[in-house]
């Protein structure tokens, strides 16, 4: 099986902390990856069911024969066991003792904030990686990265992604939803899915999604928040400062995978990503939710905005660390332009030393330099996270 790149942050999570978590998407690969690094830990599955109602009726009882350690896996499934857990833990705190794994954030996150407090380590696995996916396909292959989108089942087992994806949301809509709320029209929540795939990379308006689905404002937002929790969606919050007062304050919409994104969007071949009127945001889109991926594999807490002003400039990625700032420009075209940089040099010129450096990533192949900015090929940009770093380490 593939080695991921977040091995050695949860091995040195496992060494500091009595239990480590690890949270992310169904068939992100928690599982494997937790089986792997620790294959002589018992392990048990919250998702059987006899495992499940033991942990239910009897907690102490099933911790007692766990009293060495264990792998729980899809820890949400029970969320009182975490309780339960504290004070086995306070008992034995020895480091790596507990692995959890969960699929939904809200319910996971809630029951250690309030138990597990100072005792977790915190992880997040997402779909692989630029440098995990190479094992699997070229990355210079655009089209087909946006159309395959990069869960590891997928491409461990060759899998055709129309069919992968339209059975991973069927069994999604059809049990993860309804472990969270009740969704009593699934027609209505499934177009409101797929129009949330039309609006990748936008500014996000819940009237709009709520008129086209035809449910309400507070049903859509509570709708956007399911999305959330269950790793389909993520919102790209909005920098501002002390020239707040000039900038756009609305997040903006992505899915965390981009093969998804495209299934719902009713894309089945290459061909027809090469000719969709939304490549451009799925090729940003994959963008983005690689600068996520490859700070989450590192074990790091990333600190991601873009930035929009009232007359339309735009940088699609902020990363701020303290005072400084990095700049990401993203295009999809393979030819370089003028227009490329307009928003880079607007921002530049606005917050002067702040910003420690930039580049645009684009679809073209040939990395070069321009003025101040750097020029980034698509299928470098497994590279990104530690150019990021360098520029504020200069």
């Amino acid at each position: 099986m593939q080695k991921r790149t977040i091995q050695p942050a949860l091995d040195s999570l496992a060494a500091k902390y009595p239990v480590v978590t690890v949270t992310g998407p169904r068939q992100s690969g928690k599982t494997t990856l937790c089986r792997m690094a620790y294959p002589d830990r018992k392990y048990v599955n919250l998702e059987a069911p006899d495992e499940r109602q033991f942990a239910i009726d009897d907690p102490r009882g099933f911790l007692a024969e766990c009293s060495s350690g264990a792998v729980l896996d899809e820890i949400q499934r029970v969320p009182d066991l975490v309780s339960y857990l504290q004070p086995v833990i306070d008992e034995d705190p020895a480091p790596g003792r507990f692995i959890l794994t969960g699929s939904q954030q809200f319910n996971v996150r809630e029951a250690l904030s309030q138990s597990l407090a100072g005792r977790t380590g915190l992880l997040t696995l997402m779909p692989f990686d630029w440098q995990e996916i190479q094992s699997f396909q070229s990355v210079s292959q655009t089209d087909r990265l946006i159309l395959h989108g990069f869960y590891p089942r997928l491409h461990h087992m060759g899998i055709n992604p129309t069919q992968a994806m339209a059975d991973y949301f069927e069994t999604y809509v059809q049990r993860d939803v309804r472990q969270i709320v009740q969704i009593r029209n699934a027609g209505a929540f499934e177009r409101f899915v797929r129009l949330c795939a039309g609006r990748i990379g936008q500014l996000l308006n819940l009237n709009s999604l709520g008129n086209d689905a035809g449910v309400s404002h507070t049903t859509a937002r509570e709708w956007i928040s399911i999305l959330e929790a269950s790793y389909i969606i993520f919102q790209l919050p909005p920098w501002h400062a002390s020239i707040s007062k000039r900038l756009v304050k609305t997040p903006k919409l992505y899915f965390w995978d981009v093969g998804l994104a495209s299934y719902l969007l009713g894309l089945q071949e290459e061909k027809q990503v090469s000719r969709d009127p939304l490549r451009g945001s799925l090729f940003e889109n994959m963008v983005v939710a690689e600068l996520f991926k490859q700070c989450y594999h590192q074990g790091k807490r990333p600190r991601f905005y873009f930035c929009r002003d009232s007359t339309g400039n735009e940088v699609d990625v902020f990363i701020e660390r303290g005072h400084d700032l990095a700049l990401i420009e993203i295009k999809a075209g393979q030819t370089v332009n003028r227009a490329y940089f307009q928003g880079l040099d607007r921002f530049k010129n606005v917050l002067g030393e702040r910003i420690k450096g930039g580049l645009v990533v684009y679809g073209g192949g040939k990395a070069q330099r321009r003025s101040a900015w750097e020029v980034w090929p698509i299928q470098d940009i497994g590279g990104l996270g530690s150019r990021v770093h360098d520029f504020f380490a200069d």
